[in-house]
C-alpha cells in the first residue's frame, strides 16, 4: 500500500477549513493541479487514461481517468456512507460540509492510498452481485449494450461502476459513459427541483384536505349528536312498548282465566272446539286430494302426449299393429266413412291407422287452418260418421261441422284435446251409440 507523504488535504478535511487558492486557479482545480505534480515528483505510478487492453483484470478506482471520480463518488456512494468511510480511514470525525468532503475525496482518489482503496472495497461490496453478473460480458459491444439498458432503468450507479472497471471498456466508450452520467446528472437536478414542487404542492393540497377533514369531524360530531338523541327517543319508546306489552300480558292471562271458567259451565266446550279442529283437518284433507287429482290429470295428459309422439316415430308394421289395436279392439265401424276434421298434422297417420283399423274409411279435414274451408261441406257430406277435433279448429269450422250435423242428423263426438287416445275414445264413442245416441255429442 502506498503511503502519501502530504500533509495536504487530509488535514484540512479534518479540520474542516479551506486551503488557501495560490495562483490563477481557484478551489479544488488549483489543488488537484497540485496534487498532480506532486504524485508525479513522489514516484507514484500515473493514472491511467485508457482500458486494460486485452488483460481481464478489472480497473481500480485510481486507475481511473480524473474526470470520472467525481461522477463516480457522487453517483455510487451516497454522501452519509462517503463520511463515514473518510472517518474510520481517518480515525476520527470529519468537520468539512458536503462539498469540501466530496472534492478532498475526488482529489484522493487520483493515487493509490488508504481512502481510495477504502473506496474502492465498498463500492465492490455494494455492486458484488452485478459485478459477478458482468463477467459473462465479453464484448465491448456487449458492455455498450448493457450500459444503454442501465440508462433506462434505476440502478444507474451500479452500471457505471460495472462499466468503467470492466475489462473491454475502451476510450470511446468511457467517454460515452462520461457524457451520458453527466446528463443523467443534469437531469437528477431538474427531476430534484420538479419533486420540490411537487412537494410543495403536496403540501398544499395537505393542507386543503386538512381544513376539509376538520370540517368532516364537525359534520360527523353534529350526526353523532343527533344520533345519540334518536337513540334516547328510541329507548322511550321502547319503554313504552314493554309497558304495552305487560298490560297485554295480564290481560291474556285474564282471558286464561275466563276460558277456563267457561270450561268448567260448559263441559262440551272442548268436544266441540275438538269438533271444529277435525273439521279444518277434514277440509285439508280434501284440499290435498284435489291437488293430487289435479297432478293425476297432469300426468295423464303428459302421458298421452307421450303417446303421441311415439305414435309419430316410425316403427315396424308388428310395434304399430300392437299399439293400435287394442286403442280399438273393441270398435267396429265397417263400411263407414269417419271424417275427422282438425287435430295435428304430425299425428295424422296414427288417426288413419286407428280409424282404418276399425274397419272404416278415413276423411280428414284440418278445420279451416290449411285446407279450403269450401271443402268442408264436401266432407261433411261424404262422411257417414265425424269426430271433431274442437281444441284447434276455427270458430267457422266448428259452428258449421255442428250445424250440419243437427240438420242431417248424422252422429258426431266434439274431443276437447287433440289426441290419438281422444280420437279412440270417440271411435268407441261412435261405435256404441249409432243406434241410440243422439246426433251430435259436445
Amino acid at each position: 500500500m502506498c503511503q502519501s507523504d502530504r500533509p495536504g488535504f487530509l488535514a484540512l478535511l479534518q479540520s474542516g477549513a479551506e486551503p488557501a487558492d495560490e495562483g490563477p486557479l481557484p478551489g479544488v482545480a488549483q489543488r488537484m493541479s497540485l496534487r498532480s505534480v506532486d504524485g508525479a515528483q513522489a514516484g507514484v505510478a500515473p493514472v491511467s487514461d485508457g482500458p486494460t487492453g486485452g488483460s481481464s483484470r478489472r480497473r481500480r478506482l485510481w486507475e481511473l481517468p480524473r474526470n470520472a471520480f467525481c461522477p463516480v463518488l457522487g453517483t455510487c456512494i451516497p454522501i452519509d456512507q462517503l463520511r463515514r468511510l473518510a472517518d474510520k480511514v481517518l480515525g476520527g470525525r470529519v468537520q468539512a460540509d458536503d462539498y469540501a468532503l466530496h472534492s478532498g475525496a475526488v482529489d484522493e482518489c487520483s493515487r493509490r492510498g488508504d481512502l481510495s482503496e477504502r473506496f474502492q472495497r465498498d463500492l465492490d461490496q455494494r455492486y458484488a452481485i452485478e459485478l459477478q453478473r458482468a463477467r459473462q460480458i465479453r464484448s465491448t459491444e456487449a458492455l455498450s449494450e448493457h450500459w444503454a439498458r442501465a440508462t433506462r432503468g434505476s440502478e444507474v450507479g451500479a452500471a457505471l461502476w460495472v462499466t468503467l472497471t470492466h475489462p473491454r471498456c475502451d476510450a470511446a466508450l468511457e467517454e460515452r459513459v462520461l457524457r451520458d452520467i453527466h446528463m443523467l446528472q443534469h437531469q437528477i437536478g431538474i427531476g430534484t427541483r420538479a419533486e420540490a414542487q411537487h412537494l410543495q404542492d403536496l403540501a398544499h393540497e395537505n393542507g386543503v384536505l386538512t381544513r376539509e377533514l376538520a370540517a368532516a369531524q364537525q359534520r360527523v360530531t353534529r350526526l353523532l349528536a343527533g344520533k345519540t338523541a334518536q337513540i334516547e327517543r328510541q329507548q322511550s319508546e321502547l319503554v313504552r312498548l314493554r309497558a304495552q306489552l305487560i298490560t297485554r300480558e295480564t290481560l291474556v292471562s285474564s282471558l286464561r282465566d275466563e276460558l277456563a271458567q267457561l270450561e268448567q259451565q260448559i263441559p262440551s266446550l272442548r268436544s266441540r272446539v275438538e269438533l271444529g279442529r277435525r273439521l279444518e283437518a277434514q277440509q285439508e284433507r280434501v284440499h290435498d286430494l284435489e291437488r293430487h287429482l289435479m297432478r293425476s290429470q297432469q300426468r295423464v295428459h303428459q302421458l298421452e302426449e307421450r303417446l303421441e309422439r311415439e305414435a309419430v316415430e316410425p316403427q315396424p308394421p308388428a310395434a304399430q299393429a300392437q299399439r293400435v289395436i287394442p286403442l280399438v279392439a273393441a270398435v267396429d265401424l265397417r263400411d263407414k266413412a269417419v271424417l275427422c276434421v282438425g287435430g295435428k298434422a304430425a299425428i295424422v297417420p296414427v288417426y288413419r291407422r286407428l280409424v282404418e283399423t276399425s274397419g272404416a274409411r278415413f276423411m280428414h279435414h284440418d278445420g279451416g287452418e290449411e285446407d279450403n274451408a269450401a271443402q268442408l261441406e264436401c266432407h261433411l257430406a261424404s262422411a257417414d260418421l265425424v269426430i271433431c277435433q274442437a281444441g284447434c279448429i276455427s270458430h267457422g269450422a266448428y259452428w258449421r261441422v255442428k250445424d250440419h250435423c243437427k240438420r242431417t242428423g248424422k252422429r258426431c263426438v266434439f274431443v276437447d284435446r287433440p289426441s290419438a287416445s281422444g280420437l279412440a275414445r270417440g271411435l268407441e264413442t261412435l261405435s256404441g251409440g249409432l243406434a241410440t245416441a243422439p246426433a251430435c255429442d259436445d
